[in-house]
């Protein structure tokens, strides 16, 4: 996923989003400015962290007026700090406080991603392990949520049920076994497609090999189980290591010699990074 793919697919939720805060109209900005008045705003930031989400933020106050002027200081996948000048919004007075909340909202959030992405990075820095992320987000903000992490360092994993193959525990007894949930896969999948499947211990790993599996999700195992699932899988299939991965137990990870690591914490944990729009004047 990249910046031009978000942006492709951005509008239409945004507007979504501010059509949520504005249904009717701003109430508040219409009673104390009921006319065109020019003016500017700074975007400051107020925590050290990672920024993402430049060009959403941006896009806000464009779907709102066109002749919204936004000057950068930085660009996503900086680290900024708390104090820092990151921007300035300049344009119709109504407009810069009614997409406040909306552009910050969207800002704040893919910024706490990106940062809390990361530090677990960083942790990960190297090594050959790739961390992913997963599809655990929120709704109608997947897109967003996947580009934070990028920005941050990670790596997406499938973008959704269409996008790729991982047969989970349900999956697995749906079809009955490991083996027939990788032979049902293989059968119904174009060649192209890899198959992954999550195994809980080593037997259900040894019948995934023996099944043909590319990728062999590890989900909830011990170290120690997981370091002899990683030997078995060698030249045979890729492997991932899943399940509650916070940035406070990655490191008992970095030595199992996994190819990737994926963490829902990434999108579902993030804390957001604290921004705001301050100083706002008429000029």
């Amino acid at each position: 996923m990249n910046n031009i793919t978000m942006l492709m697919n951005a509008d239409e939720m945004i507007l979504s989003a501010l059509r949520e805060d504005i249904t009717s109209e701003d109430i508040t900005t219409n009673s104390v400015m009921p006319g065109y008045a020019l003016g500017e705003v700074d975007l400051i930031c107020k925590q050290d962290g990672v920024i993402a989400g430049l060009g959403v933020f941006k896009r806000v106050f464009e779907l709102l007026d066109k002749e919204t002027e936004v000057t950068f200081f930085a660009k996503d996948g900086d680290k900024v700090e708390n104090g820092q000048l990151l921007g300035k919004v300049k344009g119709d007075i109504r407009v810069l406080l009614s997409g406040e909340r909306t552009a910050l909202n969207y800002l704040q959030r893919m910024s706490g991603i990106a940062t809390y992405t990361r530090g677990i990075a960083d942790l990960l820095e190297g090594t050959n392990t790739k961390l992913l992320d997963t599809r655990k987000t929120t709704p109608n903000m997947r897109v967003f949520e996947k580009y934070a992490v990028k920005v941050g360092g990670g790596y997406n994993h499938r973008f959704n049920l269409s996008d790729g193959v991982l047969l989970k525990d349900n999956h697995i007894g749906a079809a009955g076994s490991v083996k027939e949930a990788v032979r049902m896969a293989k059968e119904y999948c174009p060649f192209v497609r890899k198959i992954e499947i999550e195994v809980e211990n080593l037997t259900m790993l040894k019948e995934a090999l023996e099944a043909g599996a590319d990728i062999i999700m590890l989900d909830n195992m011990s170290v120690e189980d997981m370091k002899e699932a990683v030997a078995l899988c060698k030249g045979k299939a890729e492997t991932e290591c899943s399940g509650n991965v916070t940035k406070e137990n990655v490191a008992r990870l970095v030595s199992i010699g996994v190819d990737y690591i994926s963490s829902g914490a990434l999108t579902h944990s993030s804390p957001i990074l604290d921004l705001s729009l301050k100083n706002l004047h008429a000029i």
